[in-house]
C-alpha cells in the first residue's frame, strides 16, 4: 500500500520503503469540477462522506466533470463523466471518457481507468490514473503515442478535482 503527494508527485511505501517519484514530461494539469451526480440506489453523499458504506455489491455514480486543463503543450478544457464503481471495501474504480477541447477547437479523446483511495478522516481522495489520448489531428499526432500515468486528489465537499499528468 502507498500514499501519494500528488503535487510533489511522489510515491511512498506506508512501511517507510523508498520513495519513487513519476518522471516524465508534464502534459498537463486539470481541475474540473463535478457538475452533476447520478446515483443508481446507493446515496453518493452518504459513501463519499463516509456516513455509510458501500453495499455489497458496491455502488455505481456518474460523475459528470467539467473544466480547465492547463500545461505546457496542451491548453483547453476537458468535459466528461467518470463511471465510478466503489466496490465494498472503499476502493472506487475509476472509468473515465472525456473529450478535451484545444484553445484552438481541436478535439482529443481522454480515456482513464484508475483507482481513488480515501484519506482517512477526511473527504479528500488520493486519485491514480492511467491516462489513453488520442486525436486525428496532425498537429496532436504526438499525443497518441504516450503512455500517461496522472496523480491528484478530489475533494467530495467541494467537488474539486486536482491533477497532474506526466508522459512517462
Amino acid at each position: 500500500m502507498s500514499t501519494i503527494d500528488p503535487f510533489r508527485t511522489r510515491v511512498q511505501n506506508l512501511d517507510g520503503g523508498t520513495e519513487v517519484g513519476l518522471r516524465g514530461e508534464l502534459i498537463y494539469e486539470y481541475s474540473p469540477r463535478v457538475t452533476e451526480v447520478v446515483e443508481y440506489g446507493a446515496r453518493a453523499d452518504d459513501i463519499f462522506s463516509g456516513r455509510a458504506n458501500p453495499p455489497p455489491e458496491g455502488a455505481r455514480f456518474d460523475f459528470h466533470l467539467e473544466g480547465p486543463i492547463t500545461g505546457p503543450r496542451l491548453k483547453g478544457t476537458v468535459k466528461g463523466v467518470d463511471y465510478i464503481h466503489v466496490r465494498a471495501d472503499g476502493r472506487a474504480q475509476l472509468h473515465i471518457h472525456a473529450q478535451i477541447a484545444t484553445e484552438d477547437g481541436k478535439k482529443i479523446a481522454l480515456a482513464v481507468d484508475g483507482v481513488a483511495s480515501a484519506e482517512e478522516g477526511s473527504s479528500v481522495f488520493h486519485l491514480r490514473e492511467c491516462v489513453t489520448l488520442t486525436t486525428n489531428h496532425p498537429d496532436l499526432s504526438w499525443l497518441n503515442s504516450l503512455q500517461v500515468w496522472a496523480v491528484g486528489t478530489f475533494d467530495w465537499s467541494t467537488r474539486d478535482v486536482q491533477l497532474k499528468a506526466f508522459a512517462v
